[in-house]
């Protein structure tokens, strides 16, 4: 989930005293006691007509099927469509890619100052979404019980639609930025052969040329059980990386089984793999999440997170707090899964083979080298070989901008006084770790908030709350229109 107007120099720090600064120039959090009940939203501007507008785009999108077999270019065309009935001219609006199903919209609203341009981004794309399981087409919006249901509503077509509403809104309003806005929604995040990101990035340095970049694909409002419980902005991300598990036999007829099995030797392997916990870690981001959240808990909980954000950390507390929250076990270590199985080639016939892929999110710290040799030693079997599926390249962690954080805090506190504003290190993936890569700051902002537990991106009956997308919806109204203000107003 790439989600910055800082001084240049900003980019050139390391990742550690970037953000050691960078945190110093921060606020101070007001203490808090309780998470705060997800009650009535924060007041919309419905008068405005971008609610109504936003759910349509949402709609829209959601019932355009951009899965990778499907491409992105419709759902593109349709939202430039709507920017042109908005108010855009031709040349603000431009459709641009490597391939003809796989096309980035790419929105430039011209300032009125000289300050290098803000970049907002979020993709277009999601993953594939098999019928079963869902209790509804996953390509149609459904509303239901104060939800929308449908493939894309979290991850992240919400996003894509609340940035579009909110470029109509500011044009219907007449709104000049003091500087140049840039929106690019893009293509093949998820899976596919043509990322748009890295796209734009070598064939269009221009609109990549910015001051920083705020990515709705990451950070974000986070509830718990019903309650709001954190705002995070996200400044680093654990590295995606994956491996093939292969092991082989000589087959045979079904009726004279042997004892080379591969399917039961890499099970075998499998249940070691799932045993196994990599050691905890610790970075500057985490320690400061963990002890600003500590300040919303209370009890042995609260005790276990400032106990993990001191130096050195309580080992005890980090596998207490790992045990009980799968969100804080992504936080404190690499992590890998299996997500894929294949085995044998007849109902009749002992298998020649079995394969699994196993999906690693790696913090930052860790290599590739050190997870293979790792899964190795776990699987304990020199049968079962190890194929490093990609290189799984780290990046940088960004600095929290100050003009950023300063408005996210004083929007946030605004609506949800009693919820901590946190930096984070997502541990999923998203396409901010190939800005950072290019020396573009990049922070992942969001202001809709979604359950951890229950919002199921990737999975059957994905879902978001009709409240939550229209409280983001305004919430990414005001930060734009606070980020786009010119310099001399935002001093």
């Amino acid at each position: 989930m790439c989600l910055e107007n800082a001084p240049r120099c900003l980019a050139r720090l390391t990742c550690a005293a970037g953000l050691a600064a960078s945190l110093l120039a921060l606020s101070s959090l007001t203490a808090v006691t309780a998470a705060t009940e997800a009650g009535p939203p924060h007041a919309v501007d419905r008068s405005s007509g971008s609610e109504s507008l936003a759910r349509a785009l949402l709609r829209e999108l959601v019932e355009i099927d951009t899965t990778p077999a499907h491409g992105c270019t419709k759902a593109a065309e349709a939202t430039s469509t709507r920017l042109r009935d908005g108010g855009f001219a031709d040349a603000e609006v431009q459709l641009l890619g490597s391939r003809p199903d796989r096309q980035n919209l790419v929105v430039r609203v011209r300032g009125s100052g000289t300050d290098k341009p803000i970049l907002f981004i979020a993709h277009l794309d999601v993953v594939d979404a098999p019928r079963e399981g869902w209790h509804s087409d996953p390509f149609r919006l459904t509303e239901r019980d104060g939800y929308f249901y449908g493939r894309g509503v979290g991850d992240n077509k919400s996003a894509a639609a609340q940035l579009v509403a909110n470029l109509i809104r500011l044009r219907t309003e007449r709104f000049t930025p003091g500087r140049d806005l840039i929106v690019a929604l893009t293509a093949d995040e998820e899976a596919g052969p043509a990322n748009g990101l890295l796209w734009l990035l070598a064939n269009r340095s221009d609109l990549m040329d910015v001051a920083y970049c705020l990515n709705l694909d990451a950070g974000g409002g986070y509830m718990e059980k019903g309650k709001r419980r954190r705002l995070t902005v996200q400044t680093s991300e654990k590295t995606y990386l994956s491996f093939r598990l292969r092991t082989q036999g000589e087959g045979g007829h079904s009726s004279l089984p042997t004892t080379d099995n591969p399917i039961y030797r890499l099970a075998a392997g499998l249940t070691r793999i799932a045993s196994h916990s990599f050691p905890f870690r610790f970075n500057e981001t985490t320690r400061e999440y963990f002890r600003r959240i500590a300040l919303t808990e209370t009890g042995a909980r609260a005790d276990d997170l400032r106990a993990v954000a001191k130096d050195p950390p309580d080992l005890a507390a980090a596998q207490r707090l790992a045990a009980s929250s799968v969100l804080y076990n992504s936080l404190l270590h690499t992590t890998c899964v299996a997500t894929r199985l294949s085995a044998g080639h007849a109902d009749n016939a002992l298998p020649q083979s079995a394969e699994a892929i196993l999906n690693c999110r790696v913090f930052p710290g860790d290599t590739a080298e050190f997870v293979r040799q790792t899964i190795e030693e776990v699987l304990a079997d020199p049968k079962i070989e190890v194929i490093p599926l990609g290189s799984g390249r780290p990046s940088p962690a960004s600095p929290l901008v100050p003009e950023v954080w300063a408005a996210v805090e004083k929007l946030s506190h605004a609506r949800w006084p009693e919820i901590p504003v946190l930096p984070v290190m997502d541990p999923w993936s998203s396409d901010s770790a190939k800005l950072r890569r290019a020396g573009i700051p990049t922070l992942g902002v969001n202001g809709t908030f979604g359950d951890i537990e229950l919002g199921n991106p990737h999975g059957a009956n994905e879902r978001l709350s009709i409240a939550a997308f229209d409280e983001g919806t305004e919430f990414l109204y005001e930060l734009m229109k606070i980020l786009a203000r010119p310099a001399a107003e935002r001093n």
